[in-house]
């Protein structure tokens, strides 16, 4: 016999006596535990109200909320409502409810009770909506059926009609519940029902689906309130009482009950079944919107069109990814199967435009994208870094991913800090969301190093060590120089990428903890450290990881200490000037285009593909040479080209070819400027060089009129941006060069970015000496030598007003 047969056995002997008996029972036996006993625990509660109950006509008993769920917990509240038609006497019905009533409140059980009408019923749920969401899940207890099935009718039907209306108040009081709690994901000691991304919200989604409007995401969602549920459980019979809340001390009980290795372990899976939720949250929310805006649309599009149907707008954001409807879907020719970047190239449209992956897009990537070659070619790289560097929409893009299963794809050593708790009270997030909290930080901060690609990727991995024994900057240096060689960096690229993650804490740690004057202090830091270069991105990096930690972690005060123990290293590590720039090599190739734009007297292009050696050695990018003879206006024009024509600048060099002394005799100037270019369609096929030669042409001799043509088409078709970016950064390098003057650049990529630049050093009167123009994801760091006419290096006033040129022009 089993215990549901036993306990209803013992009710039906002994009244309520019986009915605490059998429920001690089932609560403390073993055999049964999660959804089977909270299962049987509402049918024995069914069973027993049921014989209180009695023979009445007119009348019945419903249980609405979790227990008309049958979710019943240890110490839940019986949520009942006594329902009847009308046709009895008040007394008869104040009778019934005493009957009923009494009993649960002498046993110490928690009762929410209500007497009604269908009538009142309904009214009173039109009026509060807490009320309404309890009737939704109304089930039959005892009594007149059908008068419990006409309510239930007549509510589902009353919610679906009300439902364009009440699902915005329901959504408002999801989003106050969630300001008061906080995040479920995030907090050491959460509220299981009531934070973001609890039990609550779960109810929510289904009453959502109850409105026929929407449908929640299902994949992993009942698993996720059951998980919550269980722990619930757990946690009323570890206190004896009906609190919702996991605090602390109660923790490593509630694990050891349910099985797990600690509270740690606990914690993490409740985690992972709020991410579930809230991200399940996020979509059907995001997707209610969208109905409802289509529904007010429908007929003001209908008498425009005169009556035809209405076809969505689809608005090209990289290649294979379009916005549709608020939302970045897949091209209708998109290919999954064949484009292992798109997952990266959709994310990163996604951040940059401040819009949500569709869920639609999101599955249909991770289940039909194949795995990125190791290493990554070159454009995967590059669209990893543009995600991170787009600032707070990363975080979204991201977790939809992550929900996917995308994440753990690209990057497996994610698994082991997803969902990890810090049980330390400065830190706001887990691991996984501090990790990407600190490359939005760091996006903050990219105009202040040369390389802004090192600097998102080390802050994304510098707790990756986390969760391994020992020392986890250790650890994780061992990880993040296997996960940047994967990402297809290259080896000094990688052994930096390693030597931050390893030095993360080392500025902080130092410049609060150590004597600055000591000089063994500073030439053990600078040891560490290793070059001016890396000690740039690790300030950053300090400065981001402490942001991304919390309120705690950072203060003006810290800020100056670090600054001070910077400046220090900073002085040691200074080994003189930078080198100037090594005029290109002359390849045959660079000698016979540069031969041929100086006997010709005009520019010479010339295209080839280029590919990193993948399986399919598919070309992940275009490589242009540009031979022009030398003259003003050179960079603006190519650049502005270029821009007109849609191509992505992913580097560029600037330099001079020597031409052979015969070729150059008696010529005034002989000089040919050689621009090597690698570039990408923003989308769609690449122009024909004839075709750029042509427009190259008459850039140079002022009969197109570039600006005027991007202004034009920036007006007709202008770029959606979410993220808003960092303003750009111009400087003086100091000491950059003995021979010229090196104005550095650092901006957020954008079409004709180059040619604004460059027009605003031709408007300054400064010659181009070299150019060195890289893009590192969203972000363009670019360097110009320039000289006066005379051909030296600026003076500080000079070199200070063309700075303010530069900026203008990008402001």
């Amino acid at each position: 016999m089993t215990t549901t047969d036993t306990t209803t056995e013992s009710v039906g002997d002994s009244g309520p006596s019986g009915y605490a008996a059998a429920r001690l029972r089932l609560l403390q036996g073993e055999a049964q535990s999660g959804p089977p006993r909270r299962a049987a625990l509402a049918q024995l509660t069914d069973e027993w109200l049921a014989g209180l109950f009695g023979p009445v006509k007119g009348a019945s008993l419903v249980a609405v909320g979790g227990y008309g769920r049958g979710e019943l917990s240890p110490r839940s509240d019986l949520d009942l409502l006594l329902l009847h038609d009308g046709s009895a006497g008040a007394g008869e019905i104040a009778a019934l409810a005493d009957r009923i009533w009494y009993p649960v409140w002498d046993l110490g059980l928690a009762l929410d009770h209500s007497v009604r009408t269908p009538g009142e019923a309904r009214r009173t749920a039109a009026e509060d909506l807490k009320v309404q969401l309890g009737l939704l899940d109304a089930r039959h207890v005892a009594g007149d059926l059908g008068l419990t099935a006409g309510l239930r009718t007549a509510v589902l039907a009353d919610w679906r009609n009300q439902a364009p209306r009440r699902l915005g108040e329901l959504q408002e009081l999801c989003a106050e519940r969630a300001e008061r709690q906080g995040e479920l994901q995030y907090l050491l000691e959460p509220d299981l029902k009531e934070a973001r991304g609890g039990l609550r919200d779960a109810t929510a989604l289904r009453a959502v689906a109850a409105s026929w409007l929407a449908d929640a995401p299902r994949a992993g969602l009942d698993e996720a309130r059951r998980r919550l549920l269980d722990v619930r459980d757990a946690l009323h019979l570890v206190t004896g009482r009906a609190t919702d809340r996991l605090a602390l001390q109660e923790q490593d009980q509630v694990a050891e009950s349910l099985g797990l290795l600690d509270a740690d372990a606990l914690l993490r899976q409740v985690y992972e079944a709020a991410r579930t939720i809230s991200y399940a949250s996020d979509v059907t929310w995001r997707e209610v919107s969208r109905v409802l805006r289509a529904r007010k649309a429908k007929p003001r599009l209908r008498a425009m069109l005169g009556g035809g149907k209405a076809v969505p707008e689809r608005t090209p954001l990289a290649e294979g990814v379009v916005e549709q409807d608020g939302e970045v879907v897949l091209a209708r020719v998109a290919r999954p199967e064949r484009d292992p970047v798109l997952p990266l190239r959709a994310a990163a449209a996604a951040a940059q435009a401040g819009l949500p992956l569709s869920l639609h897009a999101v599955r249909a990537l991770a289940s039909m994208t194949r795995a990125l070659p190791t290493p990554w070619p070159a454009e995967a790289r590059e669209q990893f870094v543009t995600l991170l560097g787009a600032g707070r929409p990363t975080v979204a893009v991201w977790e939809a991913l992550e929900a996917e299963g995308l994440i753990t794809r690209l990057l497996p050593d994610w698994e082991r800090v997803r969902c990890r708790p810090q049980r330390n009270a400065v830190h706001t997030w887990t691991v996984d969301r501090h990790l990407v909290e600190a490359a939005v930080q760091a996006a903050e901060l990219t105009r202040r190093v040369h390389r802004p690609d090192l600097l998102l990727v080390a802050a994304l991995l510098h707790d990756i060590g986390k969760g391994w024994p020992g020392d986890h900057s250790e650890a994780g240096e061992v990880i993040a120089r296997d996960v940047a060689a994967r990402i297809g960096f290259e080896r000094a690229d990688v052994e930096v990428i390693a030597t931050l993650v390893r030095c993360h804490l080392l500025l902080i740690d130092t410049a609060t903890r150590r004597d600055l004057d000591d000089p063994a202090t500073i030439r053990s830091v600078a040891e560490a450290v290793g070059s001016a270069s890396t000690l740039e991105l690790l300030h950053a990096l300090t400065e981001a990881d402490a942001y991304a930690t919390g309120p705690a972690a950072w203060s003006s005060w810290r800020g100056s200490l670090v600054a001070d123990l910077v400046k220090r290293v900073g002085a040691v590590l200074a080994g003189g000037p930078v080198p100037d720039p090594v005029s290109l090599p002359n390849t045959v190739e660079q000698e016979r285009l540069a031969l041929e734009a100086f006997r010709t007297g005009g520019p010479v292009l010339a295209l080839r593909a280029q590919t990193e050696g993948t399986a399919s050695d598919e070309p992940v990018g275009v490589e242009l040479l540009v031979a022009v003879p030398d003259q003003p206006g050179v960079l603006p024009a190519v650049a502005g080209v270029l821009a007109m024509h849609r191509l992505t600048v992913r580097t560029a060099d600037l330099g001079v070819v020597s031409l052979p002394d015969e070729v150059e005799s008696g010529a005034a100037a002989g000089s040919v400027l050689l621009l090597q270019w690698r570039v990408a369609a923003e989308y769609g096929s690449l122009p024909e060089a004839a075709r750029l030669r042509a427009d190259l042409v008459r850039a140079l001799d002022g009969s197109l009129d570039i600006a005027a043509r991007l202004a034009e088409r920036d007006a007709a078709y202008p770029r959606r941006r979410g993220a808003v970016a960092p303003p750009a950064r111009v400087s003086v390098a100091p000491a950059g060069s003995r021979l010229a003057t090196v104005i550095e650049v650092r901006a957020q990529d954008a079409p004709g970015l180059l040619h604004r630049i460059g027009r605003a050093l031709e408007a300054a009167g400064v010659r181009v000496r070299s150019a060195h123009v890289s893009t590192l994801g969203s972000n363009a760091v670019d360097a110009f030598y320039v000289t006066g006419p005379e051909g030296a290096p600026l003076a500080a006033g000079d070199a200070a007003e063309v700075v303010r040129g530069v900026e203008g022009a990008l402001g």
